[in-house]
């Protein structure tokens, strides 16, 4: 009988291990994701609007079906080309994909190797549809528009790579935009290793803003920005397309003296106690010698506890909210700390293998289209007291689930681990999934 053949541990000799489970998958999970991709119309929107460039007059596995391939392998863990050899017989992934046998890393490679600029524009069309989809389930009612730059450490003469001194690393640097709010990322722009965080930052907003403006006119829009991003072109963007914005000034003398009233207010204040810590807010108008016209900027003034130096925040605004309340606002910015950790880590966005730009731009667009699925997954169907778990808490409870799969002439039965925690949070998601009524069209 199979069950007394095996290997023998010697920790105890009753034990007995051998591979002869029969159809498992430690991926059972899937199929939630599965079916939340059938609810966006997934398959059907890659099919109609993805399609490389591609010579050949036959293939078996299409442009469609190893985008959406890459994108279950992503949310599953699985970011290399490479893991795409161990996988291809698996039968959750078979099943949600609707393949007999996945594409293998071969097919897989030649497939990111065949994209180009038309590509890239057809991810972020793709991209801009769903978002629609979603927004006609949950519509919201502001967009904080948070722009960042970050680095994507490459490893070897890769087009577009050089030295950051800001990062003291190789690689790439690029343009990010989430909303602030929900986590999603709503735009990326990969860029060469030596461009400034503003450089381009007008270009790439205005499409993003026209958008919104084109597409939900009824949703007030802001955006944050750090220092980096401090140029009067930005601020222009902003004010002619109904932005309230927040942007992060470098201290310079000249802010330094219109700020000087609020330095003596607090050392008025902290005169009978140098040791606490002491905070004053206040405003100014302020017209740097590029800029226009002269604009409102909020400064905070602070002596930290235990410390006798002053130290100052300025923040350029076209908001009227009061000067603490907007300095409260601009510091809230951390979060986006968050999702680009979530990305890089959660999604592998800094996979950069390619030693062509292109096909390193496309491939971030495909594994930032794998974070913003399951990042509505997250939002639309998890249960509630999961809504704000990270992708790694989410993989371990409810996406890496212990299957078995046992067909029949009608059905195929995935059998799930009978000991699963979270079964009550599956059943959940399922639910949820089935009351969503996204506009498709």
């Amino acid at each position: 009988m199979a069950i007394v053949t095996g290997t023998a541990l010697e920790s105890n000799k009753n034990f007995r291990v051998n591979f002869d489970g029969g159809n498992l998958s430690s991926d059972g999970g899937l199929l939630l994701l599965k079916e939340f991709y059938h609810k966006l119309g997934v398959k059907a929107l890659l099919k109609k609007h993805f399609h490389t460039t591609d010579s050949a007059s036959f293939r078996i596995h299409k442009d469609h079906e190893n985008l959406l391939q890459m994108l279950y392998q992503i949310t599953g863990a699985y970011f290399q080309d490479d893991h795409a050899d161990s996988l291809r017989n698996d039968p959750v992934l078979n099943a949600v994909i609707g393949k007999n046998a996945l594409a293998s890393q071969p097919t897989l490679s030649r497939f990111h190797n065949r994209m180009d600029a038309q590509s890239l524009e057809q991810l972020e069309e793709i991209q801009r549809i769903f978002r629609g989809r979603v927004y006609s389930v949950e519509k919201p009612e502001h967009i904080l528009f948070d722009l960042d730059s970050t680095l994507l450490a490459t490893y070897g003469t890769q087009e577009g790579e050089a030295f950051n001194y800001h990062y003291q690393a190789h690689g790439y640097h690029p343009l990010l935009c989430f909303d602030g709010l929900t986590g999603d990322l709503l735009k990326v722009e990969l860029r060469p290793g030596t461009q400034y965080c503003s450089k381009g930052a007008a270009a790439f907003m205005l499409p993003l803003l026209e958008e919104f403006q084109r597409d939900y006119p009824e949703t007030a829009l802001f955006a944050r920005g750090d220092s980096g991003f401090a140029t009067d072109e930005l601020y222009s963007l902003f004010e002619t397309n109904g932005t309230s914005y927040v942007i992060r000034l470098k201290e310079n003398p000249v802010l330094r003296r219109l700020a000087e009233a609020l330095d003596s207010e607090l050392y008025d204040l902290t005169q009978e106690d140098t040791v606490s810590y002491a905070v004053v807010y206040g405003e100014f108008m302020y017209k740097a010698s590029s800029w226009e016209y002269p604009r409102r900027v909020v400064c905070k003034v602070e002596k930290p506890c235990g410390q006798m130096l002053h130290m100052h925040t300025f923040v350029v605004t076209n908001m009227d909210s009061a000067p603490e309340d907007l300095i409260r606002f601009y510091c809230k910015r951390g979060q986006m700390e968050n999702f680009i950790k979530e990305c890089k880590s959660g999604f592998d966005m800094s996979y950069v293998s390619s030693s062509s730009m292109i096909v390193n731009a496309n491939r971030v667009q495909i594994h930032a289209l794998a974070y913003n699925l399951f990042n509505w997954f997250r939002r639309l169907a998890l249960p509630e007291s999961m809504r704000k778990d990270r992708i790694d808490t989410v993989r371990l409870k409810l996406l890496k689930l212990a299957a078995r799969i046992v067909s029949s002439a009608r059905y195929v039965c995935f059998k799930l681990c009978s000991h699963c925690p979270c079964q009550t949070q599956f059943y959940e998601t399922i639910s949820n999934i089935g009351k969503l009524c996204p506009q498709l069209e």
